[in-house]
């Protein structure tokens, strides 16, 4: 039976949905969606770019022997002459008129239209949700681009911070990032959020600090809304960085916390009546939640190193740069256990004598071994 993949969109004025259906022997396979511009190309010229783009990342042997698209592709011939030379068997792409074929690229049409009209209805709740915050928060603006930042540590060891970012009420995972503190003050036996916060934030916005020339805002940078996952203490000890910084003035800064689920501002006593469950409060529950998810995330990775580089600490000759080294090799301690002495001498900066010292070291029994 011949393989083949079918592709159709579905647009309204801004976004078209693209969806490929594969078939292989008869049967449904696999499906894919995609999103563009709606306004960016013609509707063949989309199909054409999306279909570039995904056989590009595939095996030739996922290519298959017929493409069904739903409009003519401007340069159908080029993309079919270029997969079959990728397949090593011709490859044609047809726009269906017998009725067996026309169905297959109706029901994607069908299945793109309704992923369309989710994406519509998420679109309208998100404005919703970031027309009610900006009530809630008596906002100029819609915020468009909102940060949320969380510390995570366990009894001050191994601190980090973190920045979500949301773009249009959506996770911009492009603009995430994780901060590694600093401060002397914040180590095993002894926290600081409030330090910690203060120095992210600082951290985060410095570059304006120093440049009061640089653009904030209308900048696609700088935040409509800052979040700090905590209460009046986390957000006093940002909004005092942000004073210093002579930056307050042009920063929206609230801070949520967790156990009502309040809102604060600077230079308020007593949290916004809002109700939890109202879609401003929720948008700002998930941005804080991801910003917790992506804090305790970040600092367990760091927790697992440091674990990892104390045990080879202990290894005479193994400085940190050739802990690295062997990390890189063996991706873990028990790789690193596992190995023989050739092995261990091959990494760079190891040879052939520390490589007896880390083997015997994980094998005292049998220090001249090797496996």
């Amino acid at each position: 039976t011949v393989s083949r993949d079918a592709i159709a969109l579905a647009a309204d004025d801004q976004h078209a949905c693209i969806q490929i259906f594969q078939v292989r022997a008869g049967r449904l396979v696999g499906r894919l969606g995609f999103f563009a511009d709606a306004q960016s190309a013609s509707p063949g010229e989309i199909l054409q770019r999306v279909l570039e783009d995904h056989y590009q990342t595939v095996e030739s042997v996922e290519i298959p022997s017929v493409i069904l698209s739903q409009h003519p592709l401007p340069e159908g011939e080029i993309l079919a002459d270029y997969l079959t030379q990728r397949r090593g068997r011709k490859v044609a792409i047809e726009v269906p008129q017998r009725q067996s074929k026309a169905d297959l690229v109706e029901m994607v049409e069908r299945n793109a239209q309704f992923e369309l009209v989710r994406k519509q209805r998420v679109a309208d709740r998100n404005t919703q949700a970031m027309q009610d915050l900006a009530e809630i928060l008596d906002l100029p603006e819609l915020p468009k681009r909102i940060e949320g930042y969380d510390i995570s540590h366990i009894q001050g060891s191994d601190a980090v911070g973190s920045q979500v970012v949301f773009v249009d009420a959506m996770p911009a995972k492009q603009h995430y990032r994780h901060y590694k503190i600093k401060n002397p003050d914040v180590h095993a036996g002894r926290s600081d959020d409030f330090a910690s916060l203060a120095e992210v934030i600082r951290r985060r916005f410095r570059s304006y600090a120093n440049n009061p020339d640089k653009q904030r805002v209308g900048n696609p940078d700088w935040p409509d809304l800052v979040m700090i996952d905590g209460g009046k203490g986390q957000l006093s000890a940002v909004v005092e960085v942000l004073r210093e910084l002579n930056l307050l003035q042009d920063l929206n800064v609230v801070s949520l916390a967790k156990k009502r689920e309040e809102i604060f501002q600077p230079g308020e006593s007593f949290p916004v009546a809002t109700d939890p469950e109202q879609p401003g409060v929720q948008l700002l529950r998930r941005l804080r939640d991801e910003a917790h998810r992506f804090a305790i995330s970040f600092h367990r990775k760091k927790r697992t190193d440091r674990m990892r580089r104390s045990r080879l600490s202990e290894i005479p000759g193994l400085g940190q740069h050739r802990q690295k080294e062997l990390l890189a090799a063996f991706r873990s301690i028990d790789y690193i256990r596992e190995a023989s002495t050739d092995q261990l001498a091959a990494v760079p900066g190891i040879g052939p004598q520390l490589a007896k010292e880390i083997y015997g070291y994980f094998h005292p029994q049998n220090d001249d071994a090797s496996a």
